[in-house]
Formats: C-alpha cells, sequence, structure tokens
C-alpha cells in the first residue's frame, strides 16, 4: 500500500447507505474539437449527447491541456499537470518515466472509500508495470498504455484505412529522435522504433493491435463498461473511460464508416455518441441513473489538420489558445443537475479528483495538496458557487497564459483578450487595459514561483516516477514481455 493511503483510509467515512454514495462515469474522448458534437454546435447527429446535455449541465469554460499525458496527469491527481508529471510534451512507449507511483489517483481515493474501479481505454501515463493503472488504483484495466498511432506504420498506426500506407520513414528513429515539442530521450520510443500495439487486460498483454482491431476499439470498450456497470450494480463504483477515439488514425467501427457523409473523424465521433447512449441507457434500465454523475469530455482541444472543428474557437490541439485547451464537457445527474442548465464558471479536469471525493463524503481529500477545487457546488447550481478565480495555461514546462475572469493574458506577446465578449480571441485590448495586464503579469509571477517557466525544476514540481531499462510490452517479433504473459507468449 502507498504510503499516503494508510492516511486515506484512516479518513474515509463509511456510509450507512448505497444511496449516499453516486456512482461516478467519466467518460474521455481523444482530441475531440470543441464543436465536434451536437450539443456545442456540431453539425452532424448525436441524439444521446444532445439528450445528455439537455438533461444535464454544459461546462463551456472547461480546461484540459493542451495535449494528451498533461491533461490525463491533472485529471487524475487533481493538480495541474506541470506538477505532477513534468515533461515537455507526451509519453511514449517504453517511456523510463511516467506518474509517480506516489501520486494519490482519484481511483485510490475512491478505491478506498468502498468504490469498484475500473479504466477500459486509453491510459497514457507511463506504460511500466509500476505505471499502469492497476498500479495505480483501478481494479481493472482493459485498453491501450499510450496513442492508437504508436505503433508500427504497416499495422495502422499511422495511416487511415482510407488511405495508402505512408512511404518512407516515420518522424523519429528512436529513443534519441524526438517528435515535436518533445525532446527528452526518457520519454520513450518514437516513429520507426515504436513496437507493436499492445492491448491490456489487467496486467497481461492480450492482443497485438493491426488495423482490422483498430475499427473495433469503441465497441469493445463499450461492451465492457456496460459488463462492469452491470456487475458493480449493488455497490458503488467508478468508471473511467477513456477512448482512443478521435484520435488519427482515425478507425471508426464499420457500422459508421461513411455515417456523417464529411469524415472519418466525424464518422467515429458519431460512433462516440452511439456509445454514450449505450452507458446511459445500461444506467436507466438498471434503475441506477438518479444515482449516477456521469462526465463527458476530451482531453484537449481538436487538431484542426485532422478535420476536428473548434468553433468558436482560436487555435488547435497543441496550443494554448483557447482551441487547444478549452473543451466540450458536459455533467449529467438526473434529479441532482438541473435539465437543460450551462454554466461558464472557470472548470478543469483537476477538479475531478476533488469533486468526486467530496461527493463520495471522503474526508481523505482535505488532507492532499491540490491545484484543483471541489465544484460540486457549481453542478448542483448552489446559489453562489463558482470556479476558478485564476486559471494558468502551460504548455509543457512554460506558462504560457493566464486568465481571470473574462481577462486572458498570453504572456510571451503580452496579448489580452476579454472572453466574454472575444471568444475567438481575435482582438487584442492590452494597449486600453494597461491595469489587468500588470494585474494578471503579476499573478504569473507567483506561479512561476511555485511551478516555474521553460525549465521542468520548480519548488512545486513533484518528483516523476522513473524506471531503470524500461521495455516495450512487445517486441517487435511479437514476444510478450516476462510478467505480461500469462496469456499469451508471444503474439502474431
Amino acid at each position: 500500500m502507498k504510503p499516503l493511503l494508510l492516511l486515506l483510509s484512516s479518513f474515509i467515512v463509511l456510509h450507512s447507505s448505497f444511496a449516499a454514495t453516486p456512482n461516478i462515469v467519466l467518460i474521455n474522448i481523444d482530441d475531440l474539437g470543441y464543436a465536434d458534437i451536437g450539443p456545442f454546435g456540431a453539425k452532424i447527429s448525436t441524439p444521446n449527447l444532445d439528450r445528455m446535455a439537455k438533461e444535464g449541465m454544459k461546462l463551456t469554460s472547461h480546461y484540459a491541456a493542451p495535449v494528451c499525458s498533461p491533461s490525463r496527469a491533472a485529471m487524475m491527481t487533481g493538480c495541474y499537470p506541470k506538477r505532477v508529471l513534468p515533461i515537455p510534451g507526451v509519453l511514449f512507449p517504453a517511456a523510463a518515466v511516467g506518474l509517480n507511483p506516489n501520486a494519490i489517483t482519484v481511483a485510490e481515493v475512491l478505491k478506498a472509500g468502498g468504490y469498484a474501479t475500473a479504466c477500459i481505454g486509453k491510459w497514457h501515463l507511463g506504460d511500466q508495470p509500476e505505471f499502469l493503472p492497476t498500479s495505480q488504483g483501478f481494479e481493472h484495466y482493459f485498453g491501450i498504455p499510450y496513442s492508437n498511432d504508436m505503433g508500427p506504420v504497416a499495422e495502422g498506426s499511422k495511416s487511415n484505412p482510407d488511405q495508402p500506407l505512408p512511404k518512407g520513414p516515420a518522424k523519429g528513429k528512436g529513443k534519441a529522435s524526438a517528435g515535436k515539442g518533445d525532446a527528452e530521450p526518457e520519454t520513450g520510443l518514437k516513429g520507426n522504433a515504436q513496437p507493436p500495439l499492445p492491448l491490456v487486460e489487467d496486467h497481461n498483454v492480450v492482443e497485438r493491435v493491426k488495423a482490422e482491431q483498430h475499427h473495433t476499439f469503441t465497441r469493445r470498450y463499450t461492451e465492457r463498461a456496460v459488463k462492469f456497470i452491470r456487475q458493480n450494480q449493488k455497490q458503488p463504483f467508478f468508471l473511467y473511460l477513456p477512448h482512443n477515439a478521435v484520435h488519427f488514425p482515425h478507425y471508426p467501427h464499420q457500422d459508421f464508416t461513411g455515417k456523417s457523409g464529411i469524415s472519418l473523424q466525424k464518422d467515429w465521433a458519431m460512433e462516440v455518441d452511439w456509445s454514450v447512449g449505450q452507458l446511459l441507457d445500461t444506467l436507466r434500465e438498471l434503475k441506477l441513473d438518479s444515482n449516477t454523475l456521469v462526465i463527458f469530455t476530451s482531453d484537449n482541444g481538436g487538431p484542426l489538420n485532422q478535420g476536428a472543428d473548434n468553433t468558436p474557437l482560436r487555435g488547435s490541439k497543441g496550443s494554448t489558445l483557447e482551441g487547444g485547451i478549452r473543451v466540450c464537457t458536459i455533467a449529467w445527474w438526473p434529479g441532482k443537475i438541473a435539465a437543460g442548465s450551462k454554466t461558464n464558471e472557470i472548470t478543469a479536469h483537476m477538479d475531478w479528483l476533488p469533486t468526486f471525493g467530496t461527493l463520495a463524503h471522503c474526508k481523505s481529500v482535505g488532507e492532499l495538496t491540490l491545484d484543483g477545487k471541489d465544484i460540486s457546488p457549481v453542478l448542483l447550481g448552489q446559489k453562489g458557487a463558482s470556479g476558478h478565480d485564476v486559471f494558468y495555461y502551460y504548455a509543457g514546462f512554460n506558462l504560457q497564459a493566464v486568465r481571470s475572469g473574462a481577462w486572458k493574458l498570453h504572456l510571451g506577446k503580452k496579448e489580452l483578450y476579454n472572453l466574454d465578449e472575444d471568444i475567438g480571441e481575435a482582438k487584442n485590448v492590452a494597449a486600453e487595459h494597461a491595469d489587468i495586464v500588470a494585474r494578471l503579469e503579476k499573478q504569473a509571477e507567483t506561479m512561476k514561483a511555485d511551478l516555474g517557466d521553460k525549465t521542468k525544476d520548480a519548488p512545486g514540481v513533484r518528483e516523476l516516477g522513473r524506471v531503470e531499462h524500461p521495455q516495450p510490452l512487445i517486441s517487435a517479433d511479437g514476444t510478450v514481455r516476462e510478467g505480461f504473459n500469462k496469456i499469451a507468449k508471444t503474439l502474431p
């Protein structure tokens, strides 16, 4: 047991009734654009998400991080990504680093409070044994440990199924050759050095993912999620469902291919909507809907060069413009969250741990040092409830912007935008509001003293998890790594 888990366990309030502990489902889509679903303006049909929004709340100023791994670190730990996962970009296969095993995750908080816990989907916080979900509070895991594009060219990981395989080498040639924005070799294997993509169940590799298997992920994740809900309907449960969809390469199931009439990316968004419908229908059937909080969100803004739509936001995945970091988010809890409601309060992925922990009556949350805040008063519509007074926009090690209320200052160029009047960040009003610029710069200096800027070393930055001699879970010849091979020794 982790040292802090002893502390957590001692502060858990045991509940006298199941009704006091809501089930929690956190659905995290990969690379979904702000306007890629109907409730946020999409042109495609997403009836289940439309209904979810009509029965719940839209969070219109909800923030993730510019890219995958940092966003997921915030979601799991309740902290700014740089505090708990100080890396310049994302993690790759066989990375020597990952989320520190001593970090307390939302799964550990809820598990200590009597919740059944499962992670079904893409993890992306480290693929070595010490970093995987089953070492971070999840009793069950089924999914891939990193992005669906981190596999061999010949096995479908570098191109959409309607496109020919890429010619020539993929970007990068190994640990010394990093992708754009990630120049540290310890973060893993890039390009042609990447091993076969592994599908992991609990602590075993059960499949070598090739093109045909890519098509089945959303359906298989959904089936597993429904099964988990049914198996645990008599006790409180926490289901974390981080889909591969809609990250490039785009592999919707054949039943959805071509359905949007626009693109594979939009087809896959429609399949995501189907998946949400399956989960919500199951909760209704089992009469768990009035006792289950469901969150639907994305890990970052959508990549415009891959067909995402972030309208009316400016920018794309990877940036700290609103289009890179503000994500479409819906909260659903019939009878608790007001139907058809909306909030523009500043909220973020780092709020899920304190919010879920509070709703589950886990007093242990108060013992943790978090950047996130309990936003359950916002979700439940309590009078005077508020989100964050200040939000800081980090990209990797760099503090690039700060927001307070309607005002957002891009620090490098000293560009100031009023997001209430100019959500698309089109009109720089710094010259007219020197006092606001000065105030936001002062707030930025306060954060720099804690988490730093342009360096991974700072007083508030915690230690990365680190292992000696990291190894892929599957070798190029199909050999499954020892310790993960109880189901199969080799995979074709």
